[in-house]
């Protein structure tokens, strides 16, 4: 597979996994950190990196923005639970990124 196909590819496949979380609004961010270590927040980080390693300046509320499909405020007023406390100590344990010895 060439490059430029490949490309194509991994971008078709980023806008469905993007619209599909945009359709998931009941996916708490917290358990998408908690089962895989990344959420949306981190996807709008990377989505900047992305643009700023190619010279392109976006902000953190645009990059939000293209992921969430809305304001990031609006979405976590309209869809953002309280994060339970079993939630929370998941969290915790599972990014707990403190050296051990």
């Amino acid at each position: 597979m060439d490059k430029a196909t490949q490309t194509k590819l991994e971008a078709a496949a980023f806008r469905r996994l993007v619209a599909h979380l945009q359709d998931r609004t009941d996916v708490q961010n917290i358990d998408m950190m908690n089962l895989t270590g990344f959420c949306r927040n981190c996807m709008s980080r990377w989505y900047r990196e992305a643009a700023e390693a190619d010279g392109i300046a976006l902000s953190d509320p645009d990059a939000r923005k293209a992921i969430y499909g809305m304001d990031y405020a609006a979405w976590k007023a309209a869809y953002q639970t309280e994060a339970s406390p079993d939630q929370l100590a998941k969290m915790k344990q599972s990014h707990d990124h403190e050296k051990k010895d």
